[in-house]
């Protein structure tokens, strides 16, 4: 999977083929034609509520794949990993990693393509968050 390049009709077929549910039921459940289903096979992308149908459909969340996208490619100002005081309150926000986004950058360091001070520096991660993640495989 490459999650710069999210081609989601194809993630919907390869979920749809591991379930192994039918056009017809797919056709009733989104009301929609045999033939507009496999056009969505074929869609880069889709609108909002479609895709929300087939993550109702399917029990898997096809969203994750743009939270993780948004991560990677368009990481939030450092001042989100970063102490801040707000009226006597101390607040820390902290980035939620997905699995596929840990699996990504790791796939990444591992394969040689990129280093950990790499990643660090790309995605803004906390070098101890990266050196965790790589501890466990």
């Amino acid at each position: 999977m490459n999650i710069k390049d999210i081609h989601i009709g194809n993630l919907i077929r390869s979920k749809v083929e591991e379930y192994q549910i039918s056009i017809e039921r797919i056709s009733r459940f989104l009301n929609r034609t045999e033939d507009e289903v496999e056009m969505m096979f074929h869609a880069k992308s889709m609108d909002t509520d479609v895709l929300l149908k087939w993550c109702k459909l399917l029990k898997f969340d096809f969203f994750r794949f743009y939270t993780g996208h948004l991560i990677l490619y368009a990481p939030q100002a450092r001042i989100d990993n970063e102490f801040t005081q707000k009226n006597d309150t101390l607040v820390f926000r902290k980035s939620i990693y997905t699995q596929e986004v840990k699996d990504f950058i790791l796939d990444k360091i591992k394969t040689g393509k990129m280093t950990a001070n790499d990643a660090v520096k790309r995605y803004k991660i906390p070098k101890t968050t990266l050196y965790k993640w790589m501890k466990k495989i």
